[in-house]
């Protein structure tokens, strides 16, 4: 329903930048509206548990996610499992051949339910969409310092 791609270039290696991207501890350092974040269990396998808390509509709230994909240092994805938007987030991180480089792709989309139908297209997707442009800059500036 609102999907989101965006790509960036960094001068790292594909396992630097996968352990960064992917660790929910380090989401609060290059994801704008997030304060916080963990991964219960401490383990990241498939079916466990991402907690998030982050910014929405200026009042802080706890995210829930299941991580769905965990291939590393290539992908890892997670669903939203509740509330009234949901979303699905995959990382792909690719080397760039002949260099210590790669290319970190999000993919983000949302699932509206209930009020949320109403709110992804005319607020979160918009909203999310001016957001991962400063995050992927962000990203790209951490991982190359």
């Amino acid at each position: 329903m609102g999907t989101i791609v965006t790509k960036v270039e960094v001068e790292r290696r594909a396992a630097d930048v996968f352990a960064y991207v992917t660790d929910p501890n380090h989401f609060t350092e290059w994801q704008q509206n997030v304060t916080g974040g963990h991964l219960e269990g401490g383990e990241p396998v498939v079916g466990a548990k991402c907690r998030t808390r982050r910014k929405i509509g200026g009042r802080e709230r706890d995210v829930t996610s299941r991580l769905t994909e965990f291939d590393p240092p290539r992908t890892w994805a997670v669903h939203g499992d509740e509330g009234p938007i949901r979303s699905t987030v995959k990382v792909t991180v690719e080397p760039v051949a002949g260099r210590d480089a790669s290319t970190v792709t999000i993919d983000l989309d949302f699932e509206g339910h209930g009020i949320g139908r109403l709110l992804v297209p005319l607020m979160v997707v918009p909203q999310s969409r001016k957001e991962m442009v400063r995050n992927m800059a962000r990203l790209k500036s951490n991982l190359e310092r």
